[in-house]
């Protein structure tokens, strides 16, 4: 059990269900209804495995950046948990798996994105852009919002309004999330050798940045209603949970601890999963569609 345990950690598991949530209310937007159980075990089964090659190949590359981070030196490559090579064929066959799903369920295109969001995660992102740029996390966030694009492109065979939405949402959402992150544990960052943004521009840079892009995701995140896509209760959510987002930047640029920054964090999870159970919720309650 523990080697099993193992290989799923590769997967990093605590990210999965975000990714399978974000994959569900585009699927069903741009299917116009809820799609056949079989079909959305399968499209939501092919994205999760595919997310989980793209984080075990992650682990794999980075398994010497991350034992020099408190945060990551417990995962099973640098704990010795799992040699490279396991990992290495793990994250192979994850990636004929996730791919395969989706081609033999649901056709070409959304197997196709699927293969294209792990090689952007895994050679764009994390073997070029993160050990080099600290822009790595705005542009690498592309890969992290492949799961609505996946799930359109399954229905319609070809990707929407619905995919590029919701992919939109995850894309502004991100650098807050991760600059939070560097903020207070900006230490480790800087003595795995990653260059981040904090140590580039400062602190005070930082938090502005964090607020701006928190702020452009608030009209961003009303994009669904504007696009008939969702209802009154999507939109009321989509505000409320804005609002509580913005407090929390508001609160990072006038307090700056690390306290300050790990509620940005929180908030910035909770905002995330809330805003798209408010999505399903919407969809479940209107009967698909608003």
């Amino acid at each position: 059990m523990s080697v099993l345990a193992s290989y799923l950690a590769l997967t990093k598991p605590r990210l999965l269900p975000l990714v399978i949530f974000s994959g569900l209310p585009a699927l069903v937007m741009a299917a116009g209804g809820w799609p056949a159980p079989g079909l959305l075990l399968a499209v939501l089964g092919g994205i999760a495995l595919a997310a989980g090659a793209a984080n075990t190949l992650n682990c794999y590359v980075e398994r010497d950046f991350d034992a020099r981070m408190s945060r990551t030196a417990s995962r099973p490559l640098p704990a010795g948990r799992l040699r490279p090579d396991q990992a290495l064929v793990f994250g192979l066959v994850l990636c004929v798996l996730g791919p395969g799903l989706l081609l033999a369920t649901s056709g070409p295109a959304a197997a196709g994105v699927a293969v294209a969001g792990i090689l952007f995660y895994v050679f764009v992102y994390t073997i070029w852009l993160k050990p080099r740029s600290p822009i790595a996390v705005v542009i690498g966030g592309a890969s992290g919002a492949v799961a609505p694009l996946i799930a359109d492109a399954a229905v319609g065979g070809g990707i929407g309004a619905a995919g590029w939405i919701l992919f939109a949402i995850i894309f502004v959402w991100q650098p807050p999330h991760f600059w939070a992150i560097t903020l207070y544990r900006r230490g480790e960052y800087e003595q795995a050798g990653f260059p981040i943004m904090v140590s580039r521009v400062g602190e005070d840079v930082t938090r502005r940045r964090i607020l701006g892009w928190i702020a452009l995701l608030v009209p961003v995140s009303l994009l669904p209603p504007l696009f008939g896509l969702s209802g009154a209760l999507y939109t009321l959510a989509a505000l409320g949970l804005g609002v509580w987002f913005l407090r929390s930047g508001l609160a990072l640029l006038r307090e700056k601890n690390d306290a300050a920054a790990r509620g940005v964090f929180r908030v910035s999870l909770g905002y995330l999963a809330s805003l798209f159970a408010a999505m399903i919720i919407d969809l479940a309650v209107g009967g698909g569609l608003a």
